[in-house]
Order: C-alpha cells, then structure tokens, then sequence
C-alpha cells in the first residue's frame, strides 16, 4: 500500500466519521410545553433575535484581525467559543422547530379540513430541515458554514411559525362561531327548520 492511499483512505474514514456524527441525533430534547400555544409567537421569532449576532460570529472578519494582530492562542480559541455558540443556536433552532411541529400537529388533529397533502406537506418540510440543519451543524464543526445556509434554515422555522399561528387564528375563530351558534340554538334564537 503506498502512502498517498493510506493518506486518501485515512480522509475518506475521517470524512464518513464527521459524517455520521453530524447525522447523529442531538442529544437534548424539550419536552412540549403545556403552555406551547401562549408561547407560539415567542417560539416562531426568539431565533430571529439572535441571528444576527450569530451571524456576526461566524464572520470570517474577526478571525482574520485576530490572526493577523493577535497570538494564534487567542485566534483558536476565540474560534471555539464561536462555534459552539453557534452550535447551541442551531440546537435551539432545532428544537423550537419541533416544538413547532407538534403544535401543527395538534391543530392539524383539531381542524376538520386537514388534507393528506397538507400532512405530506409537513412530512416533508420536516425531512428537508433535518437534513439542512445537520448540513449545517457539520459545516460549523469544519468551519465552512454558510451564513446563506444559516438563514434559509432560519426562514424555515420563521415560515412554519407563521403558518402554524394562521392555522391557530383560523381554527379560534371557528370555535368562536360554533359558540355562538350553539348560544344562539340553547336560548332558541334560531330558527333550524
């Protein structure tokens, strides 16, 4: 065996490791909340609010200052820390996404009109996440994470936020009006024959 096959398969192996931890599940999960519903709005924006610092610290502009002016120490770790705030971002991105299917699962169970295509819908939104946000944890761990990959995952659970608080309001008000009806059919207000 010659020492550039060696070489080729040690990358390959190391490669298919970063891989396969990357697909690996992450190892927190919340549990929902009884109190999801009250707290939807603060799940569909509380990324919102932190990704632009995120994005500021995966800048490449910094690293490149600290590299030049500053002891290669500093640099590295300054990199670290980085990346692993980046990670607990992703991993509560992750996490407000599946708190957030949940709920569109409860109010798909509640609304009469849910169609097996608006189920495929969610079925597959939810594989084309997971697999971008996996995408992504293993760019930040090599250190070549897109900031456009970041936002689009980010707009994923924006987007699903929005619709799910749609479907939330939809779903209230015809409670609201089966209410009043039932009212209105208790006191004979109305007229069925």
């Amino acid at each position: 065996m010659t020492l550039t096959l060696g070489i080729f398969i040690a990358i390959i192996a190391c490669l298919l490791a970063l891989l396969v931890w990357a697909l690996s599940s992450p190892r927190k999960r919340r549990p929902l909340n009884a109190g999801l519903a009250a707290d939807l709005e603060q799940i569909g924006r509380r990324h919102a609010t932190y990704l632009p610092l995120i994005r500021r610290a995966l800048s490449p502009v910094d690293f490149v200052f600290l590299e030049a002016r500053g002891p290669q120490k500093l640099a590295a770790r300054v990199r670290k820390e980085r990346r692993r705030v980046a990670l607990s971002y992703l991993e509560g991105l992750h996490s407000d996404f599946l708190q957030l299917v949940r709920v569109a699962k409860v109010v798909a169970a509640l609304s009469p009109e849910v169609a097996a295509a608006q189920e495929l819908e969610r079925v597959w939104l939810s594989v084309q996440f997971s697999w971008r946000y996996r995408m992504l944890r293993a760019e930040v761990y090599a250190g070549t994470v897109s900031l456009r990959s970041l936002d689009a995952l980010s707009h994923m659970v924006s987007e699903l936020a929005v619709r799910v608080e749609n479907a939330m309001s939809e779903l209230g008000e015809r409670a609201a009006i089966a209410a009043q009806i039932a009212s209105l059919l208790d006191r004979g207000g109305v007229d069925v024959a």
